[in-house]
């Protein structure tokens, strides 16, 4: 019901995924080696390898190189989505599903053989460096405070500075380093690719988090002395931030098709609870509170859907879609926020427990109502469009 195929070869391979992800990865929910800062290594590996068979690696990318629309990658991500693994498994997980984009966007063909080809084949993970300790006055939802600094030596870049939440960084083969390169009076940024690991880009240590998914966990990095030639410029010199805005909006997207998968994942479990096991003489869900809960469920998932779809629809269109993903973020993470929540509740001491994924993915969907912005900032860049186009509307009688 809430997954749209809109072609032939997305209904395809968005079937496939689903198949894997059902049949290979949910057996492996419970494997020790998924631990609180993500699966292991070698987990990863083990799970790759079986897509690879499967045909599903990577499956938002085609063979030629060219990428599915947006609307189909929804179809095929949103599958990915219904077991938390099952992004990891298919390569279709952040940061290297956003990292995967910008670099088919941006980089040359030299950048893309040694940086991107990796990525995509699985036999890599990626980091985007750009987060900094909000405690020292770092960029966060404000990129303009970036303090990691980048200057320019000859023919190389020396880089100094610390990030701090920055996910996968650990086991990452490949960096997107997010630095300042303008004056002090004119903020500007310069992305820079490198290789991991390096020994001028130190891991201090891994942040224990509300989410669990992510292999590598999320990093306080310092990075010290970092030196790199000009070669490893993403793109243009001081044209970061406007990189930075081609990858949001698709990644803020796919944030929204993979956690609607662990939603719609919840619900079935929910579903499937409250239609066997009864209480004071009647299944649960035909009590009124919890069959209202369903139906909640049920509304969340399918206007998600459709919020998902539409913006799908904007950047397929060529468009930035800067407003449009914030709106749709903000929707999507707190109605499936809402979806999970309920799920949890609708399974009472099991909800809480560990003895369904539904505890994880209310953990993991939780934390996606920060990642990528905040609702709050993303409502709030929504009111000044809000008043940029009221006032700048003409007079009307």
């Amino acid at each position: 019901m809430f997954t749209q195929c809109p072609t032939e070869r997305s209904q395809r391979i968005a079937d496939s995924v689903e198949r894997f992800v059902r049949d290979v990865v949910m057996p492996y929910e419970r494997d020790p080696r998924c631990a609180d800062h993500g699966p292991s290594d070698e987990l990863v590996a083990e799970l790759r390898e079986k897509a690879r068979a499967a045909g599903v690696m990577t499956p938002h990318i085609l063979p030629d190189g060219s990428h599915l629309s947006q609307r189909e990658t929804a179809a095929v991500l949103k599958r990915s989505g219904l077991s938390p693994l099952g992004p990891v498994a298919v390569n279709t997980m952040a940061p290297d599903e956003g990292n995967m984009f910008l670099l088919g966007e941006v980089a040359t063909a030299a950048q893309k053989d040694q940086f991107l080809a990796p990525v995509v084949s699985g036999q890599a993970r990626s980091a985007f460096f750009m987060t900094e300790p909000a405690e020292e006055g770092g960029a966060g939802s404000d990129p303009s405070m970036l303090q990691t600094t980048a200057i320019r030596e000859g023919d190389e870049w020396v880089i100094h500075g610390r990030k701090k939440f920055i996910t996968g960084a650990e086991g990452a083969s490949v960096g997107i380093i997010m630095a300042r390169t303008g004056d002090a009076d004119h903020v500007q940024a310069t992305m820079f690719l490198v290789e991991l690991p390096n020994p001028a880009i130190r891991i201090e240590r891994l942040i224990d988090t509300i989410d669990s998914s992510m292999p590598g966990g999320h990093a306080l990095v310092q990075i010290d002395n970092l030196r790199v030639p000009q070669s490893s410029v993403l793109g243009e010199v001081n044209e970061g931030f406007r990189y930075a805005q081609v990858r949001l909006s698709p990644a803020r997207l796919s944030h929204c098709m993979r956690w609607f998968g662990g939603a719609a994942r919840a619900d079935e479990i929910a579903r499937a609870y409250a239609t066997t096991r009864k209480a004071f003489g009647k299944l649960l869900i035909d009590h009124e509170g919890v069959g209202f809960m369903l139906a909640e469920n049920l509304i969340d998932l399918q206007q998600a859907a459709l919020m998902i779809d539409w913006c799908a629809g904007v950047l397929d269109e060529g468009l930035l879609g800067t407003a449009e993903s914030s709106m749709t973020k903000v929707a999507v993470s707190e109605a499936l926020f809402r979806v999970a929540d309920r799920c949890v509740q609708i399974l009472g001491g099991m909800g809480v427990s560990r003895d369904t994924v539904v505890e994880q993915i209310f953990r993991e969907i939780r934390g996606f109502r920060i990642y990528d912005g905040p609702t709050e900032v993303h409502k709030w860049s929504l009111a000044k469009k809000i008043k940029r186009d009221t006032l700048g509307a003409a007079p009307r009688g």
